[in-house]
């Protein structure tokens, strides 16, 4: 066991830390030159297009005679939820900055989840290749966020490979080897799992106490669950396997299970002949931000959908879900995610792995809903919004946000805030000097961040800006339900909570949307958006127009008038036949999600 290593790498986006693995798996050896690519272990196909880490990956090294498990970990705000399984499964942490851009509002955020785990942390400055990199200026800021020596910070490149060895050797010295513990009955804790259609549940497992062995008959504490160890071993980062999982080792379990919902994220795994006593500390219930509608586009995939859902949830167990009617989409999910880039990938996700075409209703957040007898109801849907004359009160879900920007943008970003609803809290400069970069401290109302704030930040500070948010409190607010009608029947995907003071923009927007992606029809189709029987937006779409007078040929001119009043007759007609026989492309559905 001394000769363990278990650590992870957490950065900020796009700070090198798939590229870094990359350059420890050809310096171990670990696979084959002509099996080597970039990112390797972005096993996603998504991943790989857009160059982000989605998923947490363990893979295990060999180097100078010690056995290195590293886990390599997501950057981004919505994925947090990986990087804090990751440090649980773990002694030591690589802290990777870039040196070109410097600390960066996850670095900090992720840092504060490592110091919370009482991880051994070693700050690297990565991209020291790069003619931009300002080695002082970065290593500065980590002493002032870390407090540590300069002489404790590496230096090295993911891209060319330069002190990477000695980046490993740090790794052996400075992190600790897995504690030991007196034989006591086994215990392992579950930090991911995924699906396999012959194996069923693979879990990936942290050794905590004993071994596990091929063929031991396992017990899942939390949800009482018995399976046979099918097989035992580890990645590489291919499933590996060996004949023994021992004390302080990560590696996976197949399970065979085919019930997805007896394998959960944080559970204990001990054997069933001997169970441990207590079961370990798993991870605290991870909280939805941002909660979306989500139904197969034809009705009867719904069994195939929630199928999918359920495979998903193994793989991804910051997603939450529960089942949803609605009158115009039929039977889907209430489906809660950690941010609008979550939901994205989600959506690609099904599309992509289980091939079902889903419609999304407008995000929402959870608001606080205090009726006037007394009752609390907790609001994730428009329609499940009482009767305005029932309620006494509505709170939402306040933020803290933390906003890391060249100081010469500090005006811009306060005008952005003050616009969204934002309160003032701090500013903080993390390095001095020239070109010194401030963090301000802000509280927003979660509704303001979700939709395009991310997006506007870095236009209004040329893309350096970055920024970091977890939930404060709950605080009145005045809420009220948007509805949209198309044809004058109201069409309830589109559906949404506002402000009261934005309800007319808002409308506005929303409108706007449709009447660019909504397909015309045989007669003028009327767009409006509605608060209770009160219209604070509307627009007409044109009908399409059919030239009936194209086989006319000379003649009197009445002949062509009485053509076109007949048309006139048959258009008035056929608008008051078709309303709400409108069919709404999923398009349209889209871009009212996007607005």
């Amino acid at each position: 066991m001394n000769n363990i290593r278990n650590f992870c790498i957490i950065a900020h986006i796009d700070h090198g830390k798939s590229t870094l693995a990359d350059r420890f798996l050809e310096v171990t050896e670990t696979v084959d030159k002509r099996k080597m690519r970039a990112q390797l272990l972005d096993q996603m196909e998504i991943e790989q297009e857009r160059g982000i880490t989605i998923k947490l990956q363990p893979v295990r090294m060999k180097y100078k005679n010690h056995v290195l498990n590293l886990i390599d970990t997501p950057g981004h705000v919505d994925f947090t939820y990986e990087v804090s399984r990751s440090l649980a499964a773990v002694e030591g942490a690589i802290l990777l900055v870039d040196a070109s851009q410097g600390v960066q509002a996850q670095t900090i955020a992720n840092l504060y989840l490592a110091i919370e785990q009482d991880l051994t942390i070693i700050p690297v400055l990565n991209k020291i290749d790069l003619p931009n990199a300002d080695v002082e200026k970065a290593s500065a800021e980590i002493i002032h966020l870390l407090g540590c020596k300069p002489e404790d910070i590496l230096t090295c490149s993911g891209k060319t490979g330069v002190g990477v060895p000695e980046l490993l050797e740090a790794v052996i010295e400075r992190v600790p080897p897995p504690q030991q513990t007196e034989q006591e009955p086994v215990r392992a804790l579950i930090f991911d799992s995924f699906y396999d259609d012959y194996r069923g549940v693979v879990a990936s497992v942290r050794m905590m106490d004993g071994q596990i062995k091929k063929n031991d008959q396992l017990y899942f504490m939390g949800t009482g669950a018995e399976a046979d160890a099918l097989e035992v071993g580890h990645y590489t980062p291919n499933l590996s396997a060996d004949p023994i999982l021992e004390n302080g080792q990560i590696g996976y379990i197949v399970t065979g299970l085919k019930e997805l919902g007896e394998v959960r994220v944080g559970d204990t795994v001990t054997l069933f002949k001997q169970p441990a006593a207590t079961q370990l500390p798993g991870y605290k219930e991870v909280k939805p931000m941002v909660y979306a509608g989500i139904f197969p586009a034809e009705g009867d995939n719904y069994a195939e959908l929630r199928d999918a859902m359920d495979k998903l949830k193994l793989n991804d167990s910051a997603l939450f879900y529960e089942p949803e009617h609605s009158q115009a989409l039929g039977f889907g999910f209430r489906c809660g995610f950690l941010g609008m880039l979550h939901l994205e990938i989600f959506q690609e996700r099904i599309d992509r792995e289980f091939n079902i075409d889903i419609i999304a209703t407008v995000p929402s957040v959870a608001y606080n809903v205090y009726k006037r007898n007394g009752d609390k109801l907790i609001v994730k849907s428009p329609q499940d919004l009482p009767d305005p004359t029932h309620i006494d009160h509505i709170e939402e879900p306040w933020m803290q946000v933390d906003i890391i920007t060249p100081d010469n943008f500090i005006g811009n970003v306060m005008g952005l805030v003050a616009e969204r609803k934002g309160i003032y809290k701090n500013t903080e400069y993390l390095s001095t000097g020239a070109g010194q970069r401030a963090m301000l401290h802000y509280e927003m109302p979660l509704a303001s961040l979700i939709t395009d704030f991310y997006d506007k930040l870095k236009t209004v500070t040329s893309g350096y800006a970055s920024m970091n948010y977890e939930f404060k409190d709950y605080r009145k607010t005045d809420v009220v339900k948007l509805d949209i009608l198309i044809a004058e029947e109201p069409v309830e995907a589109l559906s949404c909570l506002v402000w009261h003071d934005e309800a007319h923009a808002v409308g506005k927007k929303i409108v706007n949307s449709l009447k660019d992606t909504l397909p015309r029809q045989q007669f003028v189709l009327k767009i409006q958006a509605a608060i209770g029987g009160k219209i604070v937006a509307g627009e007409k779409l044109s009908a399409l127009r059919k030239d009936v007078t194209a086989k006319l040929y000379g003649g009197d001119v009445t002949r062509k008038r009485k053509l076109l009043e007949k048309q006139k007759k048959g258009k008035k007609k056929m608008m008051a036949m078709g309303k709400g026989k409108v069919d709404i492309p999923t398009e349209a559905y889209l871009a009212v999600l996007k607005r």
